[in-house]
């Protein structure tokens, strides 16, 4: 059965499929990046082209996204996939279910520092990346051969927000990427638990090599290791033909710092409700 790890983008998800695969997949807790590849991104473009079929439309593969998790599913074990996708049907077709799914953890963050990121990410300039996270049919498409593979609906960073944290179909924990940065241990420790719940106790809590992950993946060793080894997932500048930094910034990431006062008033009024739930000053 499937653990999502599910985020909207550049809210944290890479580093706590980091934290979780050096605490699940290492044998003392070492983190390295070939260890993400136990955590997969669903939806795989990969896995669309055995069906043989024409995606001449980027939504043309969400009929296959209960007919993949079947399969993944179909050695009964534990699996945690990577998800930017939101939590909603279209048409027919669900992102998930309870019979493919055993629950989620689902990292907010201040939606202000989403999009200092995401205009680092995608080379975009702030407004732009404001643009991005206010589009309610915004979705991420791989393209090959004129073919749309692994069509990722994202909506509105609000609407991703809902579809996930006001879920009934699976359990889901919510985490903020804050509590994450200032309160590792205790958020870690939060998320290893809820895991443990939803395993019947599969998976265990052991305190010292939860201390081993966090330490092993520390945001500058992370950082050391993109510039030593360079990440797969980092993107590439569309003018020099360069790797854009993944792990960039971190906790230095401040809006208040990085933002002009007239983008950071329309953000604080467009996620008021959001900024209020999650308390986010």
């Amino acid at each position: 059965m499937i653990i999502w790890i599910a985020s909207y983008p550049k809210s944290g998800n890479t580093w706590l499929r980091s934290l979780i695969s050096s605490y699940l997949y290492s044998k003392n807790g070492e983190f390295d990046f070939n260890l993400l590849k136990n955590i997969r991104q669903f939806p795989f473009d990969d896995t669309y082209e055995i069906h043989k079929n024409k995606y001449n439309s980027p939504s043309d593969t969400i009929k296959y996204w209960i007919v993949e998790q079947k399969k993944i599913n179909s050695d009964r074990t534990i699996k945690f996939l990577k998800t930017h996708s939101a939590f909603f049907n279209i048409g027919k077709n669900s992102f998930t279910d309870s019979q493919n799914s055993l629950g989620a953890i689902y990292i907010v963050r201040d939606p202000r520092n989403i999009l200092t990121s995401l205009s680092n990410h995608y080379q975009i300039e702030p407004i732009k990346a404001l643009e991005f996270m206010n589009d309610k049919n915004r979705c991420l498409v791989k393209k090959k051969d004129n073919e749309h593979f692994g069509y990722i609906p994202l909506f509105s960073w609000d609407l991703h927000e809902q579809s996930w944290s006001e879920c009934s179909k699976i359990p889901i924990l919510t985490i903020r990427y804050e509590d994450l940065v200032d309160q590792t241990f205790t958020t870690f420790q939060k998320v290893i638990m809820f895991v443990k719940g939803l395993t019947n106790n599969k998976i265990t809590f052991n305190r010292e090599k939860l201390k081993k992950s966090i330490a092993s993946c520390e945001f500058s060793k992370l950082q050391k290791l993109e510039e030593k080894k360079g990440f797969i997932e980092s993107s590439v500048n569309l003018q020099t033909n360069e790797k854009v930094k993944f792990f960039n910034l971190g906790e230095k990431n401040n809006y208040q710092k990085l933002l002009n006062t007239d983008l950071v008033n329309k953000l604080t009024d467009l996620y008021k409700e959001q900024l209020k739930k999650y308390k986010y000053e």
